[in-house]
């Protein structure tokens, strides 16, 4: 199943994306911690965004 995101949703999805890295950069998590919430963002955009806003590092 692939989900194809556009339009203003895919503008939407990017500043989301945006918006999550800048925070997960500034938190005081460990590097390993970061660099698996920015992958799996990555990989899996909107089920990754998903994720970490319920389990990602809090500040």
């Amino acid at each position: 199943m692939l989900i194809e995101v556009g339009g203003f949703f895919g503008l939407l999805l990017l500043i989301l994306i945006v918006w999550a890295f800048v925070r997960i950069v500034q938190s005081r998590a460990g590097t390993g911690s970061k660099v698996f919430w920015i992958v799996l963002i990555l990989l899996l955009p909107v089920l990754g965004f998903i994720l970490w806003l319920l389990f990602g590092p809090k500040h």
